[in-house]
């Protein structure tokens, strides 16, 4: 049985002192006998709470009654027909754990009410002792209470999953791999979420010929590689952390040139979650000692070659995007002679397809190759840095993409 659903407005029929706050407090009340009920409901009437009350007489109206609605508050007679003692305090927990429960009891049950907010109750008021005034404030304190529970646990929830999130992200993204100090690697990489550290894009260094590797006649040397999975989110950063690992493996492993590209299409193709996303990356095999590098396009940018206090783009053969024509792709390697002491510049999109001031021009890699020119310094990191904070300013946040920028320098 239920009572027809009643709002009561704020101060109606109650002194000036008992008036509450101007919210409207739904509450249900599971009380069996009718006598009670009608207490409770003068009782509420002259606290002076808006309020909206239902009442239902067992355990299993009150749990159709909170599959309709959600209470703010529940008052809970301990002994009904259906439900008794602390059961019946878990079973409204676990049905509607946002509601705030305060259990009724007898003059003779103040231990079982103690023992209720022991088990999760908000509050508890014996019957026969309740005014006008008890009830308006433990109903408000009780709401706020579970309020301040749920947003303290949620907060909690939320700063754990943050730092769960931030561990594995950060655990994702590459250290490099270099055992030669004449080649060194500075990396930047900005996801294109808000309050993400990794994105679709991936980047790696390693260097090959030490101990256990399978690098023999070409010892110290450095492998790179850069690339963007096409689309944003989770499963584009999941793929290419995948594809980042896959390329790391597949180069310690012997795997070179355009067999490795073709496994790594495999890779992404046997992972990635739908059938219509690529990836586009560059490969550089770098020789510091030969002084060349040989580079491998998959519809990715060219490198730039940076010497001298400028830059200029590396000519190499394109050819198509990983997972664009699985098992037809076929990547010719391009070969470029390097100075004495320079550098390699490897990006992705993020870096040269955001608008370059407030009109609709791009940066492009022209914009990128002045950028540089005009850098203060030329040291990797003030380098990087100075790129990517002057490509944010120009772009003022009309474009969103994952960066990523690899600077791979010798001398």
């Amino acid at each position: 049985m239920r009572t027809p659903v009643r709002t009561v407005p704020t101060g109606a029929g109650v002194p000036t002192q008992a008036k509450a706050p101007t919210e409207t407090y739904r509450i249900l009340l599971v009380e069996d006998d009718a006598g009670d009920a009608l207490l409770v409901e003068e009782l509420l009437a002259d606290t002076g709470l808006s309020h909206t009350l239902s009442w239902t007489q067992t355990m299993a109206g009150a749990l159709a009654d909170l599959g309709a609605r959600t209470p703010d508050c529940v008052l809970l007679d301990l002994h009904l027909p259906d439900a008794s003692g602390m059961g019946a305090i878990q079973t409204l927990e676990a049905a509607c754990p946002q509601s705030a429960v305060i259990v009724l009891t007898g003059l003779a049950e103040s231990r079982a009410g103690v023992l209720a907010v022991a088990n999760g109750a908000q509050d508890y008021l014996v019957k026969g002792q309740v005014t006008a005034d008890l009830l308006n404030r433990v109903v408000r304190y009780a709401v706020h209470r579970k309020q301040a529970e749920r947003a303290s646990a949620e907060l909690r929830e939320n700063r754990i999953h943050a730092q769960e999130n931030t561990r594995l992200e950060r655990g994702l993204l590459p250290a490099p791999l270099l055992r030669d100090d004449r080649v060194r690697a500075s990396m930047r990489y900005l996801p294109g979420r808000q309050r993400a550290l990794l994105g679709g894009d991936f980047l790696d260094v390693v260097q090959t010929g030490g101990d256990g590797d399978a690098g023999g006649a070409e010892a110290g040397t450095v492998h790179a590689v850069i690339g963007d999975v096409s689309g944003h989110g989770p499963d584009e950063a999941a793929l290419g952390v995948c594809l980042r690992i896959t390329w790391r493996a597949l180069v310690l492993a012997g795997h070179r040139g355009s067999e490795l590209l073709g496994l790594l299409e495999q890779v992404l193709v046997a992972e990635r979650p739908r059938g219509d996303m690529f990836a586009t990356c560059s490969t550089v095999t770098l020789d510091p000692r030969g002084q060349t590098a040989t580079v491998y396009l998959a519809g990715h940018h060219e490198p730039l070659l940076c010497a001298d206090g400028g830059a200029r783009v590396v000519p190499a053969a394109h050819g198509p995007a990983l997972g664009i024509m699985p098992g037809g792709g076929h990547w010719r390697p391009s070969e470029v002679a390097l100075p004495d002491k320079g550098a390699l510049l490897l990006y992705t999109d993020g870096l040269v397809e955001g608008y370059r001031g407030p009109g609709k021009d791009r940066l492009e890699t022209e914009g990128l190759v002045a950028l540089i020119a005009d850098a203060p310094e030329q040291a990797a990191d003030r380098l990087l840095d100075h790129l990517v904070s002057t490509a944010q300013t120009l772009n003022a946040g009309r474009h969103a993409d994952d960066l990523a920028a690899l600077h791979l320098s010798w001398d």
